[in-house]
């Protein structure tokens, strides 16, 4: 089956945040996005450790070890940037002056609760970070994650069996098959992987899904 890449995924979401946007990228997956942003758009990107207006990932050789985004990764500082106390930054993210932030998943639910954080198994180590804040702080949550676990389960799933990192957070979920918008009557397809028909998205899901208009 053919499927996004993870540079894919990333330039879809990318795509899809508008001019002017403050956005925050979550650790791992959503991090990509920053290499695909527009440069002819204004966007402005936050990091919860404390830093407004990262750039692209820094060329191989010229990281600097003490400019770093959440995850502990070399980023690059744009024109115009800050440097911030952890409170503050936080401090904007409870403030709801985040329009976007882009989070990884566990799972999502039909009703865009977001578990993100822990799998609940005895020997998996939790890692909550800033998630809770940010799903709750910005005013649009996108989350990027793969489809299906590795046992071919769906990650988007009628009711979340693990532990709730928000509960109705989750606004649109791009994933290696789809792109698909939470609302309140259900779960929306936007768009789809080439070649990929909308039974089979259904049938993978195993949850009622919903065919735009602009699905493939």
């Amino acid at each position: 089956m053919k499927k996004f890449d993870r540079r894919q995924i990333a330039a879809r979401v990318a795509r899809d945040i508008p001019e002017g946007a403050y956005v925050n990228l979550g650790i791992g997956l959503p991090t990509l996005v920053a290499d695909h942003l527009p440069r002819d758009r204004e966007i402005v990107l936050h990091s919860e450790n404390g830093v407004l207006g990262i750039g692209p990932r820094p060329a191989k050789g010229m990281e600097d070890e003490d400019l770093i985004n959440a995850g502990k990764e070399p980023v690059t500082l744009l024109k115009g940037g800050a440097f911030f106390h952890h409170a503050d930054s936080f401090g904007m993210i409870r403030g709801r002056h985040l329009d976007y932030c882009v989070l990884g998943a566990f799972q999502v639910s039909v009703a865009g609760d977001l578990a993100n954080w822990h799998t609940g198994a005895p020997d998996a180590i939790p890692a909550v970070g800033g998630a809770m804040d940010l799903a709750v702080g910005a005013k649009n949550v996108l989350v990027m994650m793969e489809h299906l676990t590795k046992d071919g389960k769906s990650k988007i799933v009628e009711r979340c069996s693990y532990p709730l990192t928000a509960a109705r957070c989750v606004n649109r979920i791009y994933t290696d098959l789809a792109v698909i918008d939470v609302k309140a009557d259900g779960l929306h397809v936007v768009d789809m992987v080439e070649g990929l028909s909308f039974e089979e998205l259904q049938r993978l899901s195993g949850v009622p899904l919903r065919r735009m208009a602009t699905a493939a």
